[in-house]
């Protein structure tokens, strides 16, 4: 199979689909590899180094496109990329299409099949692809929420240690799954005050036994999000649900009864965000105030750190890649339905069940 990996365009997005040593990967099992010219640069791999790794260096993304019947990517297509989608091309990618209904539409007009990192599932049901973004995006939300509680960037001025003599800071983490635990590891690490709110009463269970009780944990309830809302100096959005769009669970309403210059980072802003209020934000200019609270809402939030998001995310997504490339789609997904489940979109139409439902439901 040709398999191809292109610059990702998205602003500050700096990751790329394929390292070196994955090029290496599917070199030896004798596929041929593209890649756009400049593509590892932002996660520090040079073209020199995908030449050694025998990849052949292509000049830009539609020649990738136009050779490769499997284009392995980090994000979505953006408008400027949906002309290079071809009915005869496996896109490998994180999609998040409940997030952009024009993205959806785009795919299916062009009818491509979409292989989506987000929605590929494990022998246990967990989502392995998403997991090691979803432990960085974790910890880097507690990481850039106590840099914007800063005063100079329009935060409360809040320590979340806090100092002798004065409190440590209010830390309230919407959702129990992976960014939620990773978040409040990072938080509790800090030494704040921390609470998860989770709708599942196992989870709870699980998150006390998890943190040795140090982390309050509550039912997420409309009067619970409101009553922590009240109290927290920095709000962690880290609800994610399969294939469709993030529940939104503060609304503007909840906004004015918040502490003036409290932080909200919307971890599932790639997926519409659960907060009424988030917009996509992006590295250069992150934030932005509503009502007096500071919103976070980077939807590419691993994008920072991208030689590690880069690195984990190969580690993740390579079996699954090579797996296609040798089986083909239809052979891959026969001998793993896990993966099979990440097929998000066929031949003009949504295969996943979650996405076809969202998809019918904003019809």
């Amino acid at each position: 199979m040709r398999v191809g990996t292109v610059k990702e365009i998205m602003r500050h997005e700096y990751r790329v689909g394929l390292t070196p040593d994955s090029v290496r990967a599917y070199v030896r099992e004798g596929h041929e590899v593209y890649v756009e010219a400049g593509a590892g640069e932002g996660a520090g791999y040079s073209d020199s180094e995908y030449l050694a790794a025998d990849a052949v260096i292509v000049p830009d993304a539609a020649a990738v496109f136009g050779l490769c019947d499997m284009v392995v990517k980090v994000k979505q297509p953006l408008p400027e990329e949906y002309p290079l989608l071809r009915p005869d091309r496996i896109l490998f990618t994180y999609l998040h299409l409940a997030a952009s209904r024009d993205l959806t539409d785009a795919m299916l007009a062009a009818r491509v099949t979409g292989v989506g990192y987000e929605t590929i599932e494990d022998h246990k049901g967990g989502l392995p692809c998403l997991l090691p973004m979803s432990q960085i995006a974790g910890r880097l939300s507690v990481q850039e929420g106590a840099k914007y509680l800063e005063r100079p960037f329009g935060g409360r001025g809040v320590l979340l240690g806090g100092a002798p003599g004065a409190p440590r800071g209010k830390v309230a983490i919407l959702g129990g799954g992976t960014v939620g635990i990773n978040a409040a590891r990072i938080a509790l690490g800090l030494g704040a005050d921390v609470t998860v709110l989770d709708v599942d009463p196992g989870r709870l269970s699980e998150l006390e036994d998890r943190f040795d009780g140090r982390a309050t944990t509550l039912l997420s309830t409309d009067e619970h999000i409101s009553f922590v809302l009240r109290e927290a100096d920095l709000v962690i959005g880290a609800v994610l649900v399969r294939g469709a769009a993030a529940p939104r669970l503060v609304r503007h309403a909840h906004l004015p009864f918040m502490k003036a210059g409290a932080v909200s980072v919307d971890v599932a802003s790639d997926q519409g965000g659960c907060c009424e209020t988030s917009r996509v934000t992006f590295h250069d200019d992150p934030v932005f105030l509503v009502e007096g609270i500071v919103h976070y809402c980077v939807s590419n939030i691993p994008g920072a750190v991208p030689r590690t998001s880069t690195q984990a995310l190969n580690a993740a997504t390579l079996r699954y890649g090579l797996k296609i490339a040798a089986l083909g789609l239809d052979g891959a997904c026969a001998a793993d339905a896990g993966l099979a489940r990440g097929v998000n979109m066929r031949a003009g139409e949504l295969t996943h069940e979650a996405v076809r439902s969202w998809y019918e439901s904003d019809t």
